[in-house]
């Protein structure tokens, strides 16, 4: 295994040990089915994805390796990164309180419903990672880079924010939590920061950006913004 295959396993692998802290600590218990069944409805998704992305498109793998608030290079960047890990954070704990405390009363059949949510959310991250190879996880713009205006950015200008987006939604549905959804709000007003700061970005660094956003008209949902 090359060692950006195994810097890559090393993050999915710190990924989901994080995400079963944050669920089953605050829930005070393992007998949770609902969070063991979006741990492996997550887990084999971004695991099919870096595997993917690992023999078809290796660039964007190590591309997606750096993240985080301190790979971003501007210190905007930063604290959206930061504010959008807490926000983040907050979408699995609230939920695993819920469970604790049994605040919400969820039929099962809707707790699926939300992992088919997620499921569709990641599928859309999917389709944008094989249509533009460029999809750091940082703002950033490479030498090589061009616009890319086929597929789902032919939709809207933000296709993996409005996938990211729609897993989150999905994501207090599948952990049975009716004030998870709450929790929404707060990511979904950093993901929107997010957009707006990267499109002034490329449309200062990108040939031909200011020209898409017109070709484009919806950043993130179709029909509405």
């Amino acid at each position: 295994m090359s060692e950006l295959n195994w810097k890559a396993a090393r993050g999915l692998a710190q990924l989901l040990i994080c995400l079963a802290i944050l669920l089953f600590v605050p829930a005070r218990s393992l007998d949770y089915w609902q969070a063991w069944a979006f741990l492996t409805l997550f887990s084999a998704s971004v695991m099919a994805i870096t595997l993917y992305l690992a023999k078809y498109d290796p660039k964007l793998l190590e591309r997606r390796t750096k993240a985080g608030p301190g790979a971003e290079r501007r210190f905007r960047q930063n604290i959206i990164q930061a504010l959008a890990a807490l926000s983040f954070a907050a979408v699995l704990i609230i939920p695993a309180n819920d469970h604790r405390y049994g605040w919400s009363a969820m039929p099962w059949w809707m707790s699926l419903a939300g992992d088919a949510v997620v499921a569709l959310g990641l599928f859309i991250v999917f389709l944008v990672f094989k249509e533009n190879s460029f999809t750091s996880a940082i703002i950033e713009v490479d030498s090589e880079q061009k616009v890319v205006s086929t597929g789902p950015y032919a939709i809207v200008r933000h296709p993996m924010y409005a996938g990211a987006l729609v897993m989150i939604i999905g994501m207090p549905l599948a952990l049975g939590s009716w004030w998870g959804l709450l929790t929404v709000i707060p990511i979904a007003l950093v993901i929107v920061w997010r957009l707006i700061d990267e499109e002034e970005f490329l449309a200062r660094n990108l040939a031909g950006y200011a020209e898409y956003r017109i070709q484009v008209k919806y950043r993130l949902i179709p029909h509405l913004w």
